[in-house]
């Protein structure tokens, strides 16, 4: 877009006039408050915004042409032939491997208790402890109800430990109800089983 130098000049000084914001003074100046008459070459909008519109017009039909000719004639999909590799089955091991962090439900059980071995909170840690006695982690003092209970905590245990801990183990010192529903208690025995 093209314009005068005519145009330009009187329309920023008037823009700066504005923007500076005299005083009272200056708005008694009718010199100041005139604005210049514009003649019909230095005004045309319509000539400046015709050949803009029309280059609008041309890019927009270019971009349409564009786009039916990307259309129209689809490339082929490739078909699977009887020579393609089969696709990697998972490997058992893949399956069962551990989970790569705790899930959500396990939130509320890290409020007491660390998964890091050797150290205790308010619960003992379960790093470790699947496969083990109840009441063995070291440096953590167990309720005797706990420590009587005879539980190895493999995953029959765990789950019905953790779905109602007082009725597993009356006397016990953990506080806490039990996690009834039971995709997140089995989320929570898979996490324990991979620690």
């Amino acid at each position: 877009m093209k314009f005068d130098r005519t145009t330009i000049a009187p329309l920023a000084l008037a823009f700066a006039l504005a923007a500076c914001g005299g005083g009272a003074e200056e708005a008694d100046d009718p010199a100041l408050t005139e604005t210049p008459e514009v003649t019909e070459a230095e005004a045309a909008p319509e000539d400046i915004a015709a050949p803009v519109e029309e280059e609008a017009a041309a890019e927009a039909e270019a971009v349409e042409e564009e786009v039916e000719e990307t259309t129209a004639a689809p490339e082929p999909e490739p078909k699977p032939t009887a020579s393609a590799t089969p696709a990697a089955k998972p490997s058992p091991a893949a399956a069962a491997a551990a989970p790569s962090g705790p899930p959500q439900a396990f939130v509320q059980c890290s409020v007491c208790h660390s998964t890091e071995p050797g150290k205790n909170g308010i619960g003992p840690s379960l790093a470790g402890i699947y496969g083990t006695k109840a009441g063995e982690v070291a440096g953590f003092k167990f309720s005797p109800a706990m420590l009587e209970s005879g539980l190895t905590w493999d995953e029959a245990t765990l789950d019905r430990y953790l779905k109602d801990p007082r009725k597993v183990v009356p006397g016990t010192i953990m506080g806490f109800g039990g996690v009834k529903d039971d995709a997140k208690r089995k989320a929570i025995v898979d996490y324990v089983k991979s620690l």
